[in-house]
């Protein structure tokens, strides 16, 4: 009897709608208590009591809305810049590239739309290249130091008021992990929650958004504070298999840091409200989950493999995502489209092509994940978007590189740098990542962003954008 107690106890405490409703019930047998004979003016009492208890319980199990503060990405210093022939004189002056290799590579920069000038560690620009943990070590917290001072200067909020910390690294994961690193430089306090995720891959940015907004509804009036970006350094390939070039080719510096919280009171200085998030993962299917695959070569080097599948690979995992995302976000007028499009091909067997929302009905602005040129061609088709739309995308390609799961807070910044966030916008942050995942924020502006900022990835340049950098196919009209 005394565990069967314990247990339904248990159950209560860990069940929040279900504790509202028991502390409700509670209250009422309180009541009843202590009123020692029933009359009229009890029956009152008691109706007002359930009354207050059913609107206790109506507000209180509705979720906590979560709210983005500020953000910021990371832009390193002038003596990280690199340029395309820098590139390649290193790889040359290195000497691990065939020659056949090393005109691959100078092929596939030529058309990777990265722009003349990116960003690489300081170590990768040595001669030899300093690929010691230390030198990794120093990149990473270069980055994620870099961006949270400047968030914490943004938001004026104290280190030790942030509750949760979540640190996405997808191939870089020391001991004791890039978390604790945090938590060290910072002095964080000690009962803080912390998340290491890795091996999670670019579309780690937006699931670590995700990760923050259920803890962050299970802790109210609590700040979240998520870091995202990927080691150089350690991710570098140096091998001479074709396939596993293109990380070498596309991948660049850089980092990214959100504040999130759930005091409600944030709201009237917070961006943004976090409307959606979603996640989907196609991982069962033994083609999805190989296409990025991190292995040894021939040579015994360790790199990623990049699979001739991956945009076919994307493609159907976009097509999965957008299924469950289209109702969320949709007008009633596309969502009918949808649905008797849906209803043709399974119902009555039509061989028909699948129907592509215009999502541009529920979204203003587009944060593609800049996994490269390709990418984000076969995503500008497969949603038939204009160039306006995808030009935050593929400036950042074309400025910052594959900054990883950090990739769409540069985007995003660029919105803003541009002036084209106004007040009731929504936004769609959207990532691929190895396994195979794609990801999804939706943000609601709760105002219009002043672009004159001077702690911006883009600032003192965004007037030079955009850049003629045209995809390789065009969108038919």
């Amino acid at each position: 009897m005394l565990s069967q107690m314990q247990h339904v106890y248990h159950y209560l405490v860990s069940n929040r709608s279900m504790s509202i409703l028991f502390s409700s019930f509670l209250m009422i047998a309180v009541t009843l208590f202590y009123i020692p004979d029933f009359n009229p003016h009890s029956s009152v009492i008691i109706a007002l009591c359930f009354v207050a208890s059913l609107v206790n319980y109506l507000i209180m199990r509705k979720p906590n809305k979560v709210y983005l503060i500020d953000f910021a990405c990371y832009k390193p210093n002038l003596s990280c810049l690199c340029t395309k022939e820098m590139l390649i004189d290193r790889a040359k002056l290195v000497g691990f590239l065939s020659e056949e290799n090393l005109k691959l590579v100078s092929k596939i920069v030529d058309r990777s739309g990265l722009g003349p000038l990116t960003y690489v560690p300081e170590a990768l620009l040595e001669i030899p290249p300093n690929l010691a943990l230390e030198a990794a070590r120093n990149e990473t917290d270069t980055v994620l130091f870099g961006a949270v001072d400047e968030l914490l200067e943004k938001t004026g909020v104290q280190a030790k008021d942030i509750g949760i910390l979540i640190v996405n690294c997808c191939l870089f994961n020391p001991t004791p992990s890039l978390s604790d690193s945090i938590v060290n430089h910072y002095k964080l306090r000690g009962n803080i929650l912390i998340y290491n995720l890795s091996g999670m891959g670019c579309s780690a940015g937006v699931l670590a958004v995700d990760t923050a907004k259920h803890l962050l509804q299970a802790h109210p009036n609590s700040y979240a504070l998520v870091l995202s970006t990927e080691n150089e350094i350690s991710s570098m390939y140096w091998g001479n298999n074709p396939s596993m070039l293109l990380v070498n080719c596309l991948f660049r510096m850089g980092g990214s840091a959100a504040l999130l919280s759930s005091h409600a009171s944030d709201r009237y200085r917070s961006k943004y409200e976090l409307v959606h998030t979603l996640r989907t993962h196609v991982g069962a299917d033994d083609n999805s989950y190989k296409c990025v695959f991190q292995q040894e070569d021939d040579d015994n080097q360790v790199g990623v493999s990049l699979s001739k599948d991956l945009m076919n690979v994307a493609r159907d995992a976009l097509k999965v995502h957008i299924t469950s995302l289209g109702p969320l976000v949709l007008p009633l007028s596309e969502k009918l489209k949808f649905l008797i499009n849906l209803v043709k091909r399974k119902l009555f067997k039509m061989k028909i092509e699948t129907y592509m929302p215009n999502f541009k009905l529920a979204f203003k602005h587009f944060c593609i994940h800049t996994g490269g040129r390709a990418v984000l061609d076969r995503m500008q088709k497969s949603l038939e978007l204009e160039d306006w739309y995808m030009e935050p995308s593929r400036m950042t390609l074309y400025r910052f590189g594959n900054t990883s799961s950090s990739s769409v807070w540069y985007e995003l910044a660029y919105c803003e740098a541009k002036g084209r966030i106004k007040k009731g916008d929504k936004v769609w942050q959207m990532a691929f990542g190895s396994g195979f995942k794609c990801n999804s924020a939706v943000w609601h502006a709760l105002k219009t962003i002043e672009p004159a900022s001077k702690k911006s990835p883009w600032r003192d340049e965004i007037h030079n954008f955009p850049v003629n950098a045209a995809p390789l196919v065009q969108i038919n009209k």
